[in-house]
């Protein structure tokens, strides 16, 4: 029976939030992992609560970082729109 890693994805989770949403997708991918792994007997199931907490924790850090995304280009794109309208000064 392998060891859990709840440990490992509960840090990624929290880092993911705190200091690099990127490392939200892992916490994600492996947190998807290793519950497959518990639930099908061969990885110890004594982290599975540790393990779901920071796949939550990894999925609220990519969803937060996709609303950035989507925020940033809105943004971009109505700054760009307004910055074309502006008379031009080169006459």
């Amino acid at each position: 029976m392998q060891p859990h890693r709840a440990n490992t994805i509960l840090v990624l989770g929290i880092l993911s939030l705190v200091l690099c949403q990127p490392l939200g997708i892992a916490a994600w991918v492996m947190a998807n992992e290793d519950l497959q792994k518990m639930s099908s007997g061969t990885m110890d199931p004594e982290g599975l609560e540790t393990t779901k907490i920071g796949k939550i924790l990894g999925i609220i850090a990519v969803a937060l970082m996709a609303v950035g995304l989507v925020v940033s280009v809105i943004f971009i794109a109505l700054f760009g729109l307004s910055f074309a309208a502006l008379p031009s000064a080169a006459q």
